[in-house]
């Protein structure tokens, strides 16, 4: 791990962090910044984000992903309780990483598992796993309207993340059938995301959910305004959720 952390990427992530109420620790943090080398250096010759200054990236990958802090309840979702197992986490569409790999850094009790349908962003994380020596932490190749029917993942999961790009109604049938009884789904999405979320109301419902609480809030030392839905898992998924390939996305549920 390299020592010579940027002091612009450090003040900003921890400064970030601290106006959350979050507090990161020296080891945390470094791992954080080799994480962002990392994916500088792997954004030259594939495509991961367009989002690669200090700054930003710090603010918009990184800080944002943490912005689970700023949903009430959120120590339940992530940290692990006397006399009960380290929270299951997946984190579906997980692209470069944001927010499942960040959360694994910061909280490194779960046991967290990186869902994308393409390989090579998984190698890239795999890559970053290894280099950082963390545990509790694997990738899963495939799609989630498949993986959603798959015993080992289906309803296996205290907590599903995402913030992949998709309506609130698509997003729910992708995630809320990896979620079991009682567990939550928190779905990142932008400040303007009301009318959408509302309109997916009837969709989570049909999958077994209860929208419980959305908060609305700003990024630290930025004016990106974010919102995180959260989702309660109140009932079982109907068998015939997820849908087949691609239905989700072409005919979301009303």
């Amino acid at each position: 791990m390299k020592r010579n952390m940027s002091e612009t990427f450090l003040n900003r992530l921890t400064a970030s962090a601290a106006e959350m109420g979050l507090s990161l620790d020296g080891r945390t943090a470094a791992q954080l910044y080799t994480y962002y080398e990392m994916l500088v250096e792997k954004n030259k010759v594939m495509n991961l984000t367009a989002i690669t200054g200090e700054e930003d990236a710090a603010t918009k990958h990184f800080i944002d992903s943490l912005s689970i802090v700023k949903c009430p309840g959120w120590e339940e979702l992530l940290k692990k309780t006397p006399g009960k197992a380290a929270p299951r986490v997946i984190d579906i569409g997980t692209g470069a990483g944001f927010p499942g790999l960040v959360l694994k850094i910061a909280f490194p009790e779960i046991r967290m598992v990186l869902f994308d349908s393409l390989q090579k962003r998984l190698n890239f994380l795999n890559e970053v796993i290894e280099a950082l020596g963390l545990e509790g932490v694997e990738t899963v190749h495939g799609r989630a309207e498949d993986a959603g029917h798959d015993k080992k993942h289906r309803e296996q999961y205290d907590l599903a993340v995402s913030r992949a790009v998709a309506n609130m109604a698509t997003l729910s049938e992708y995630c809320l059938p990896f979620v079991k009884k009682g567990g939550c789904f928190a779905a990142y999405k932008t400040a303007e995301s009301g009318e959408e979320v509302a309109a997916g109301e009837g969709a989570v419902k049909k999958l077994g959910g209860t929208i419980e609480r959305s908060v609305s809030f700003t990024l630290p030392m930025s004016d990106i305004g974010r919102s995180l839905v959260l989702v309660r898992k109140t009932g079982t998924t109907p068998s015939k959720y997820p849908r087949k390939a691609g239905t989700p996305g072409k005919d979301p549920l009303s």
